[in-house]
């Protein structure tokens, strides 16, 4: 039957409001300008919804908790995370987080036990050992890249708890190259034109080269176990035992176990050092908060190293870090394509359509949050603190696709927090400002550099910073001149 001019009007999809785009590149300049500012706007402008446009593409922008929920809780089915990365080589396409459907759920499963209670509390041993060695390379008064520390940390936590491996000798070589992959943000001649050069000065280049970097590593760790007969329980034995879930392989290739270890390796140090980070600079801000949660690492552990038993004990300690979470989420956006056409709200989402439920967002909507931008762990005491919606905060996700790293997650850097403020307070220097990088996670702009204070106790702290660090003897005003403002001109 033909189809007329008026059914194809009927037909056509109708998306929600949002701001006029320019020829060929849509709304992409405004959102590279500054991303995070921009998604609030948008959602102070038009509410629970909006739409813009990547290129030729729109992009459902989704504000509202029960969005969040019915997407990731109550419908996943209807939705893909396959075709929201970037399509070129420097991304782990065959990892947990991008697949779906039968592969997603029988790859996960298989991976499963070694984030069983049993396991992750093992897991115990090595984060303090690891930690207890950076605190042996520290001394009060040293200046500390705190964000270049926890990265290393937490990066060698991941490949010993999950892979066995200890890269201790290989840790700046990778720091630089996840810093390359993961924080080197896309151009407009990628994003639009798919134009991709590779060579040292394009950022598709230096993604590449940290891509291949990387491959070396994980590809040798591969070859290694394969040849290796001993029976071992980590996670990359369990992906080489792994069923593939497609029909025409048993198991998985090495390309999959390599996307699945590159995956792990990422987002399992990458979002736990942001989230320590941000928790430090958070602290230093706000000594009242730093007093309370130093008297009850004091009181619990009585200075010793914390134990599984202690970590239920340090509730305010969780306080700290859900609220730093909230207030700058290590994942600040999630996205997926529509399977299958899904209303929402009375708006019809045709298969195709991308949608983005972004945590920096709906993590700081006043109606929900009341005083979003302050930094209040008291409001996740569960007798007198808030009542949070389902959906209104997701550090890690809701539903199926919820980070199965999670539960290691939130151990190590319980541990890690506790058993550095036991020993030291690090300090910014005077004017420093964090800045906010959001690339696939959310980074400081500038990286975190402190000195290291001797844990002590309230108004003790400012005596004893004063003692110790020698401020240089540059004004603001110089410190904000010429140079940055040159170099901020390459970093858009």
């Amino acid at each position: 039957m033909a189809t007329t001019t008026q059914d194809m009007q009927t037909t056509k999809t109708v998306f929600p409001p949002g701001p006029r785009k320019l020829p060929y590149i849509g709304n992409l300049l405004s959102l590279r300008r500054d991303p995070l500012g921009y998604i609030q706007q948008l959602q102070r402008t038009y509410g629970n919804m909006a739409t813009i446009h990547l290129g030729k593409n729109p992009l459902v922008l989704l504000f509202k908790p029960e969005y969040v929920r019915s997407v990731l809780v109550e419908n996943p089915r209807n939705f893909s995370n396959a075709g929201v990365a970037q399509e070129d080589e420097s991304v782990a396409n065959e990892g947990l987080l991008t697949i779906d459907g039968e592969k997603h759920r029988l790859q996960r499963r298989a991976v499963q036990p070694a984030f069983h209670k049993k396991y992750v509390e093992g897991y115990a041993t090595v984060i303090d050992q690891y930690t207890q060695e950076v605190l042996q390379s520290w001394h009060v008064g040293d200046t500390v890249d705190m964000s270049s520390e926890m990265q290393k940390l937490t990066l060698r936590i991941i490949s010993k708890c999950l892979f066995n491996i200890d890269l201790s000798n290989q840790l700046d070589a990778l720091g630089g190259a996840f810093n390359d992959m993961i924080g080197t943000a896309t151009s407009v001649a990628e994003d639009v034109l798919r134009i991709r050069i590779d060579n040292p000065i394009t950022g598709y280049g230096k993604r590449m080269a940290a891509a291949r970097k990387l491959d070396t590593l994980i590809y040798t760790l591969i070859a290694q176990r394969r040849g290796d007969e001993r029976e071992q329980s980590d996670v990359l034995s369990m992906l080489l035992a792994s069923p593939s879930g497609s029909e025409t392989q048993e198991h998985l290739s090495d390309k999959q176990i390599h996307d699945h270890i590159l995956t792990f390796l990422a987002a399992g140090h990458e979002t736990t050092a942001n989230a320590l980070v941000w928790t430090f600079y958070l602290l230093s801000e706000h000594p009242e908060i730093r007093v309370k949660l130093l008297d009850e690492i004091r009181t619990v552990l009585e200075g010793r190293t914390p134990t599984i038993e202690d970590l239920g004990k340090l509730t305010y300690t969780d306080w700290v870090l859900n609220e730093s979470m909230r207030l700058y989420p290590p994942a600040w956006m999630q996205a997926r394509f529509v399977t299958k056409e899904f209303e929402l709200d009375g708006v019809a989402l045709q298969p195709g359509t991308l949608v983005m439920m972004s945590q920096w967002v709906l993590h700081r909507l006043p109606e929900i949050w009341g005083d979003p931008e302050a930094f209040r762990p008291e409001r996740w005491d569960p007798v007198d603190g808030q009542r949070v919606p389902s959906g209104a905060y997701f550090p890690f996700g809701m539903g199926p696709r919820m980070c199965i790293g999670m539960p290691l997650a939130q151990m190590e850097a319980k541990m890690i927090l506790t058993t550095i403020l036991q020993n030291y307070m690090p300090q910014p220097f005077p004017g420093y400002e964090p800045g906010l990088n959001p690339t696939i996670t959310l980074r400081p702009k500038q990286n975190l550099r402190v000195q290291l204070i001797p844990a002590t106790s309230g108004s003790e702290d400012a005596s004893v910073w004063r003692q110790i660090v020698r401020v240089p003897d540059v004004s603001l005003e110089e410190r904000k001149g010429c140079r940055p403002a040159f170099l901020g001109l390459f970093d858009k």
